[in-house]
């Protein structure tokens, strides 16, 4: 039954009471007040993810951008880390003595890799200074005794790496590895001091040439090999060891996996310097969170990045491997020596990967096996029940940001008129939007109006300054709106909205440019004549109408012949067009208007034209529900206000639209004033009714409607053009 909506149903109201607060300041020393209260699910599953720390519990986290994915599940990452049970340690390249070509990797505890290098660039330091002493006293002294000096400093080496491997406190590995390294290490530099006092000792050319090889090991060439290349350092912290976390936003095959920087042919620094690691190895022992979409969208690499990811979640190692072929720009292809490390390195790191549903849907009839091995699913959810607790979510939101911003605080009219615009954004009387992205800006910008508006003497920011926000984004974002009705009210784009016509009405239509959306009416028109082509949708005839409008299309044909199916098949030919659309047309959303328009041509009977129409019909006539209906009364509404309101124009939407309705207060306030109407509709016939003030007719036992009714008017035109079809077809005429 056609119903029109009082103004007090056309949006949703929060009283201040409810909020049980006066200002978001008072909302501070309340630690149940944040960003998870809308996420009550999502916190579970994601706290119950991250204390698992047995290997391959990754996490994958679904919602859509702005619902606090990425932040909260950061948050949460950080306070699983100070709980951690992994030994969180660091990892050094050291050059390998006994195979040059593959570098020797150790791994120390957390905060000793920086007590290595630095007591490494020591030795090197005072190494230099004992073989400068060395050529000094050879050149004083012929007969000294340099064996002496060579013991000299093998005792300086002794004793130097042994007091630096009780500093580390190592573990029993890596003590038996360094040892083993500082011996090599030893051996290589009295290889090379044996060399030279060979040499010194053929005589006094020799000496010259020996003297010229022992200052040839004061370079990088040679001391740069007892330098270390730190891949991971964590700072040991006490009493606990915080796991690492890591967020790679800008993730690529070297960011993630490491790899070789590249070389000129005259650098000196040594090939295992020329490492580097990448995040997953850094992670180590902690949490990687990463984008989706971000590897998706990474046209040159993002295939070979999935493969890898996968690979490593399949087998817990990683291999640093020169990528600079593929990927890593400025190589000069001096990468020979370390084109592969050989070294496979286990790696145990707890994966975060945030994505919307759209893209793990798409990825998942790809690579279905790649999300086995993220067993525990975060849903973020999109839209939260209207309700005390989740405004004080809300609330609570409101009042940290205003402490992080050290912003005004909000009164709590404001908060109700924040929450008010989240309702809006969801088009939902009932739930709330999660897109706190969108309320932080929000926010910001009401905090702006006010110190536009020189209100600055205002302690706390007001309901009417959040509104003004609003109608500041608004007036913005207006120009094509305003375009467009300026060209109605020139009557360019053919639009009425005073008196009645047959065969036409307005539909309404809803545009999305970016972060902006408004409605608008356009004018939907039929011709009816006798023929066999049954309805003839123009827009798709000439490939200008999507699926779903022309879905529409055959739903709204199938009615009209189960309508009249003591006609069938119906002797028509029935056009529909979009008037002056040279865009396209897309959705079912106009079906009922479409319907009404060719009921109005078959019946004779004219259509008010102030009346606008939207709506999707299903094959019983049953109005089914649509989008963007705030959008499309608003802007209908600015058009007839431009051309004129003479109290008879409004809007006819599904009654299932009625909870989504969150109009702003100059629609509401020409309701209350009788200037503006907005009605509801279950039924196509309810519709046509009240748009030809004619009663739509029940059809009969036998098959028939009332004469005086416009499906008995539009039976009547139907059954005359059968017999025309039919004369004619005797008369040989078609």
């Amino acid at each position: 039954m056609l119903q029109i909506i009082a103004p007090q149903n056309l949006n949703a109201h929060i009283a201040p009471h409810e909020l049980s607060f006066s200002s978001t300041a008072e909302l501070l020393s309340d630690e149940q007040v944040h960003g998870w209260v809308a996420q009550a699910d999502a916190k579970k599953s994601a706290t119950f993810g991250l204390i698992l720390q047995q290997p391959g519990f990754n996490l994958l986290v679904l919602g859509e951008q702005g619902t606090g994915r990425t932040s909260l599940m950061l948050s949460a990452m950080q306070e699983a880390a100070l709980n951690g049970t992994h030994e969180i340690t660091d990892l050094v390249a050291l050059f390998n003595f006994e195979m040059n070509e593959k570098p020797l990797f150790v791994t120390l505890p957390a905060g000793a890799a920086l007590k290595l290098r630095l007591s490494m660039e020591h030795f090197s330091r005072q190494l230099v200074k004992q073989l400068s002493s060395i050529s000094a006293a050879s050149a004083a002294n012929e007969h000294a005794e340099k064996s002496d000096l060579l013991a000299t400093i093998n005792g300086f080496m002794t004793d130097h790496f042994d007091a630096l491997q009780l500093d580390l406190n190592l573990s029993t590995a890596s003590h038996a590895t360094l040892a083993h390294y500082f011996h090599q290490l030893k051996l290589d530099v009295l290889e090379y001091l044996e060399a030279w006092q060979a040499t010194s000792n053929m005589g006094t050319d020799n000496e010259k040439e020996a003297d010229s090889l022992l200052d040839g090991l004061l370079n990088e060439s040679f001391l740069g090999r007892y330098r270390v290349n730190i891949l991971v350092a964590n700072l040991g912290t006490q009493p606990k060891t915080l796991a690492p976390v890591i967020y790679d936003n800008d993730p690529s095959l070297q960011s993630l996996f490491g790899g070789i920087e590249s070389a000129t042919e005259s650098s000196s620094t040594p090939d295992f310097m020329r490492l580097r690691a990448g995040n997953l190895m850094r992670a180590n022992g902690g949490m990687l969170m990463l984008h989706l979409r971000d590897l998706l969208q990474d046209q040159q690499n993002g295939s070979q990045i999935l493969e890898k990811l996968h690979r490593f979640l399949r087998n817990g190692t990683l291999q640093i491997e020169d990528l600079s072929s593929g990927t890593l720009s400025g190589s000069s292809g001096q990468t020979a020596s370390l084109t592969n490390t050989n070294s496979v390195l286990p790696v145990q790191v707890k994966l975060v990967l945030i994505a919307t549903r759209e893209d793990f849907y798409q990825m998942l009839d790809e690579k279905a096996d790649f999300f086995n091995y993220f067993p525990i699913k975060v849903e973020f959810a999109k839209r939260i029940e209207a309700n005390v607790a989740n405004y004080a979510a809300v609330a609570g939101f409101v009042a940290q940001k205003c402490q992080q911003f050290s912003c005004p605080h909000f009164t709590a009219e404001a908060v109700a008129v924040l929450i008010g615009a989240l309702q809006r954004l969801e088009e939902d009387q009932t739930r709330i939007s999660t897109n706190f992205a969108r309320l932080e800006r929000l926010i910001l910008e009401s905090v702006a109006i006010r110190d536009v508006n020189n209100a600055k003497e205002s302690q706390l920011i007001t309901a009417q300054d959040v509104k003004a926000a609003i109608a500041a984004k608004q007036a913005r974002h207006h120009y094509v709106e305003a375009q467009i009705r300026d060209s109605i009210i020139d009557n360019e784009l053919m639009i009425q909205v005073h008196g009645s016509v047959v065969g036409q009405v307005n539909g309404l239509t809803h545009i999305e440019l970016g972060d902006a959306s408004f409605g608008s009416p356009v004018r939907i028109t039929a011709r009816c004549y006798a023929g066999s082509k049954g309805v003839i949708n123009i827009d798709r005839e000439v490939q200008m109408s999507g699926p779903n409008h022309d879905k529409g299309i055959f739903i709204l044909q199938s009615w009209l012949s189960a309508s009249f199916s003591s006609l069938a098949p119906l002797s028509l030919n029935a056009s529909l067009v979009f008037e002056q659309e040279y865009n396209g047309v897309e959705g079912d959303s106009a079906s009922c208007a479409e319907l009404f328009a060719l009921l109005s041509a078959l019946s004779g009977l004219g259509i008010k034209q102030g009346l606008a129409v939207t709506g999707a019909l299903n094959q019983f006539g049953e109005v089914m529900p649509i989008g963007g209906v705030n959008e499309k009364i608003e802007g209908y509404f600015r058009v007839c206000r431009a051309i004129g309101l003479d109290g008879k124009q409004g809007v006819i939407i599904p009654k299932r639209n009625q909870n989504h309705l969150l109009l702003d207060d100059e629609v509401i306030a020409a309701v209350a004033a009788g200037k503006f109407h907005i009605y509801t509709i279950d039924h196509v016939l309810e519709g046509i009714a009240h748009l030809t003030d004619t009663e739509a007719g029940v059809i009969d036992e036998h098959g028939h409607y009332p004469a005086e009714s416009v499906m008995g008017y539009a039976q009547k035109v139907l059954s005359g053009y059968r017999k025309t079809l039919k004369n004619n077809r005797l008369n040989n005429k078609i």
